[in-house]
């Protein structure tokens, strides 16, 4: 049925003169202009990245709508030219700088086209006629439809043109380029899986290697070609200057095609096919290290446009510390990547000490989530959600971000266009958070861990001991007060240092019970901020602490830890720096993650005082 109708739609066409043919197709841009708005959407994103820096928004729009009506004009009038005469071609359409061609046929070279949807790219098949010592031919890409397929390349073939489908390989296309003959190929098309990633217009895309592996393998010249609408059914086609190349870097001549491509545009930004996503974003995997073919961006190329991500962070400081291995995966995982977390304003001090992140959105608490999406709305074309929450998930949703990764939970899996799926439940050992987050890098295409940074420079000369011994979730994380009372007593009999108490303001009745008749110590609870709490982490000898944020924070910078665990599982939250210890006695109730004890406390009671002694004094060595 599509081949019937796509046979009717021709033998109509080809009956209509080529001027009414050029003004229906212009109409007919015009409305589907009108009744498409995702594809309207798509060309002026499109010409957004190429042309944003030069043109203003009113500008763009109105090229979106030439380009829709030049568009439909030259899709129209190509269905119409294999009905012409090459009399009434030669009118319609002349040609420049052929003799470029001619002169490599006449050496025995090869010449490969490089040639795209610019224009009225149906005129390509006429170059037949130019040079007719050399056989000409071309590679494309077959329709699902065969008979669709045979019906649109049936009359290249009547003319002569070779046509090699990429899916059965190139020894055609070797084989024609050897005689030597000419040989098309498309160059500006997304090229998936399989292409280099390297800049076109600034900004990052796969592009096919095809034309660089084929002019290797040939010694053929590379020659640009592009078809221009110059007027009311009148074209003009160009062949440009020869790219040069050598045998030990092809992926520049892939980038200097590119370039090549952009040159071409810039001489008709209407003409080439803007409703084609050049710049798409590859599914899932859209950090590229472990792309098929890599990236080739040379040293002396300017930095590439950004490609813009927004991570938002857990909301408590724990669980934000073990996710940064995943978000500094996200800005490693790509030479472009503008990295932003959107985070609590409590966390954002902490973000903003991570070296890898270019950016961070904080909001207050309350804050509405349609003022958060606000603050994101139009700038990012990834978010990648860390919290499990619905909330999380409505944020971006209507911020219109594009890309929405995350797991499914919270019945928000219809606010995701990327789910990350969760391993089988079922006997699958307990897993840590800082790995549960780590598989969202992963499943996006991060191919390693980031290397650990080390923020901790203390003293040599110093010995200064910190003490943590709060836990905002619960008292039944927390190691009593007295028991930090008796270990600084016994560490003192041994060791020459000082020790201050960390922790918020409502820390400071513990602080005060601990500190008590005790010189060498001084209570902090309440007095530090983020920023401050991490710079006094970096200079400690080492921390004694609870499961809590602050363990976590030192954790990350690197700072010795001795980690008192009881009612919570320190496979699932413990420190995991190879300076850090944790210290538990495992109690048959434990861990039950209660807020507070509902029996003797034994977990946090019953660890071992020397234990705890011996991992101090180890601070030291």
């Amino acid at each position: 049925m599509v081949y019937i109708l796509a046979l009717a739609v021709l033998g109509l066409i080809r009956r209509l003169p080529l001027a009414l043919c050029f003004v229906v197709g212009q109409a007919g841009g015009a409305l589907m202009w009108l009744i498409l708005p995702g594809y309207r959407r798509l060309a002026r994103e499109n010409l957004t990245i190429a042309f944003g820096r030069e043109l203003s928004p009113s500008q763009i729009r109105r090229l979106v709508f030439k380009h829709f009506t030049t568009l439909g004009a030259n899709v129209v009038s190509a269905i119409k030219i294999p009905a012409l005469a090459h009399e009434a071609i030669d009118r319609i359409a002349t040609i420049e700088n052929l003799d470029l061609i001619r002169k490599n046929i006449a050496k025995g070279r090869p010449v490969l086209l490089a040639i795209n949807h610019i224009g009225n790219w149906e005129l390509y098949a006429q170059l037949v006629y130019t040079v007719p010592e050399a056989r000409f031919g071309t590679v494309y890409q077959a329709l699902h439809n065969k008979l669709v397929d045979d019906l649109v390349n049936g009359d290249r073939r009547r003319l002569g043109v070779l046509t090699f489908d990429r899916k059965e390989g190139f020894q055609g296309a070797l084989a024609l380029l050897r005689e030597p003959g000419i040989l098309g190929v498309l160059v500006d098309q997304h090229a998936g899986n399989s292409g280099v990633w390297t800049p076109f217009f600034g900004r990052l895309c796969s592009t096919s290697p095809l034309t660089a592996t084929l002019a290797i393998r040939t010694n053929a010249a590379v020659l640009p070609v592009a078809i221009f609408t110059e007027g009311f059914t009148k074209w003009r086609v160009v062949v440009s200057e020869e790219v040069p190349w050598t045998a030990e870097n092809p992926d520049q001549l892939t980038l200097d095609i590119n370039k090549a491509l952009e040159k071409q545009i810039r001489t008709s930004p209407a003409d080439w096919f803007w409703v084609h996503n050049r710049w798409k974003t590859p599914n899932p995997n859209f950090l590229l290290e472990n792309t098929k073919r890599g990236i080739f961006l040379p040293p002396d190329e300017p930095r590439p446009h950004p490609f813009r991500m927004v991570v938002r962070s857990p909301n408590w400081l724990g669980d934000a510390v073990m996710s940064v291995e995943a978000v500094r995966a996200f800005k490693l995982g790509r030479p472009d990547a503008h990295l932003a977390v959107l985070a609590p304003e409590k966390l954002a001090g902490f973000w903003q000490r991570v070296g890898d992140v270019d950016e961070v959105i904080s909001f207050e608490p309350g804050e509405s989530v349609f003022s958060i999406a606000k603050k994101l709305r139009g700038q990012f074309e990834i978010a990648v959600l860390l919290p499990n929450s619905l909330r999380s998930a409505l944020e971006v949703w209507l911020a219109g971000i594009p890309r929405r990764v995350g797991y499914r939970g919270h019945s928000r899996h219809w606010l995701l266009n990327q789910i990350v799926r969760e391993p089988e439940k079922k006997n699958r050992p307990p897993e840590h958070h800082a790995d549960r987050y780590w598989r969202i890098a992963q499943r996006c295409g991060a191919a390693e861990r980031p290397p650990r940074k080390t923020l901790w420079k203390p003293n040599p000369k110093e010995c200064v001991i910190g003490i943590c011994p709060g836990a905002e979730y619960g008292s039944a994380k927390r190691w009593p007060a007295y028991k930090f009372q008796t270990l600084v007593k016994e560490v003192n009999e041994r060791l020459d240092c000082q020790w201050v108490i960390l922790g918020t303001a409502a820390d400071t009745s513990l602080a005060a019970e601990i500190s008590r008749g005790i010189p060498n110590i001084t209570d902090l609870t309440g007095k530090t901020s983020l920023g401050q709490l991490m710079e006094l982490l970096s200079k400690l000898t080492g921390l004694v602490t609870n499961d809590t944020g602050t363990m976590h924070l030192a954790d990350f910078i690197g700072t010795p830890l001795a980690a008192l665990f009881g009612s919570t599982e320190p496979v699932l939250t413990g420190p995991r720096s190879p300076r850090s210890v944790v210290i538990r006695q495992k109690a048959e109730c434990s861990p039950c993650f209660l807020r507070e004890c509902p029996i003797d406390f034994r977990c946090m009671q019953d660890i071992p005082m020397e234990k705890v002694i011996e991992a101090v004094l180890a601070f030291r060595k």
